[in-house]
């Protein structure tokens, strides 16, 4: 009997011998493989490459206006000049354009481009010349009030005529137009004496056009009002005048 339990207890003793080996010897050569490799290269960072402020549009440009501009929107709201017909100011002082719905409420302040030349009135026969026959001192935008409504002009390009008989539209910067005159960057520049660049013509923004002022001036036209660049306020709209005297009650 006593043979048998000491045959018995060694195997044990060979059993645990060999479920203990093997582990060791596992963990040892584990850590030996560890030891032997090479840390690993960091990376350098990637550059985060500088960010780039997005082009401003022309909604979001700072824009003045004028003493002009204010006097003939009050005028015009006072008096109902505009006849029901939504209207747009041309303040050329501050080359931009405020537009107003039938009602007299503003719905949009933009900048213009206007011509070339400072001056408030068209050169007689200015309307049949051809643009090579036009001269610098004769590209100017009128001032006045004007019965507007879309039409057509040359190249069958569909326009808001503001007065047909000299030539002068409202319309968005033509395309593709001279690279050189860079209208776009004129339009969108805080500047002001940089937007003289047309014939005589009002280029406006083309979301502006498209958006806001060819579905209200699409059935019935509308009225547009050029402020002066030279000329007294009260030469160019003479009603004026009248609703400032009726104001003071003379």
């Amino acid at each position: 009997m006593n043979k048998v339990l000491l045959a018995l207890a060694g195997f044990v003793s060979a059993g645990l011998a060999l479920n203990t080996a093997p582990a060791w010897g596992v963990e040892k050569a584990a850590t030996a493989k560890a030891a032997s490799r090479k840390p690993a290269a960091k990376k350098p960072a990637a550059r985060k490459k500088p960010a780039v402020a997005p082009a401003k549009t022309s909604d979001e440009i700072a824009l003045a206006q004028s003493e002009d501009a204010t006097r003939v929107s009050a005028w015009v709201a006072a008096s109902g000049d505009n006849h029901a017909l939504p209207y747009a100011i041309v303040d050329k002082k501050s080359a931009s354009l405020l537009l107003f719905d039938a009602t007299g409420k503003q719905v949009a302040h933009v900048p213009v481009l206007l011509g070339i030349a400072p001056g408030d009135d068209a050169s007689p026969g200015i309307g049949s010349k051809n643009l090579s026959e036009i001269g610098p001192a004769e590209k100017t935008t009128p001032a006045g009030r004007f019965l507007a409504k879309f039409g057509v002009a040359a190249g069958k390009q569909r326009v808001l005529w503001v007065d047909y008989a000299t030539s002068v539209a409202l319309h968005p910067i033509p395309k593709p137009g001279k690279p050189k005159e860079k209208r776009r960057e004129r339009m969108l520049s805080p500047a002001i004496d940089d937007n003289r660049i047309t014939f005589g013509c009002i280029n406006v923004p083309i979301a502006f056009y498209t958006r806001n002022l060819s579905p209200m001036f699409a059935k019935k036209g509308g009225y547009v009002y050029v402020t002066p660049d030279v000329k007294a306020l009260e030469d160019v709209f003479p009603r004026i005048r009248i609703q400032s005297f009726a104001n003071t009650g003379g």
